[in-house]
């Protein structure tokens, strides 16, 4: 699940860094360099993980399911969070300067 979640975000952050213009003057880059960091980790241990309980890989219980969607959720608020504050370093419109 938290492959799939990450890999969500990083084709999302991927087409909007691709399609807007704006998006590329804010950073977005940053998300999708983040994001598919972040894919190819879980991918990765998806891997290992299945070779190590091979078929019973594929039937995770409920329990494990919602902890992998919060685990998903919060890499993908944490790569906000990081994002957000790399854009306020930056200041690409110099708003915190004026």
């Amino acid at each position: 699940m938290t492959l799939l979640i990450t890999v969500f975000a990083a084709i999302f952050s991927t087409i909007l860094w691709y399609v807007n213009e704006k998006a590329r003057f804010l950073k977005i880059g940053i998300l999708c360099y983040e994001f598919w960091g972040a894919s190819l980790m879980w991918f990765v241990d998806a891997v290992y993980e299945y070779l190590e309980f091979r078929e019973a890989y594929f039937s995770p219980s409920g329990q494990d399911m919602l902890n992998d969607t919060f685990l998903g959720l919060s890499v993908i608020a944490l790569g906000l969070i990081i994002w957000l504050i790399i854009l306020l370093l930056k200041d690409p419109k110099h708003v915190i300067k004026k």
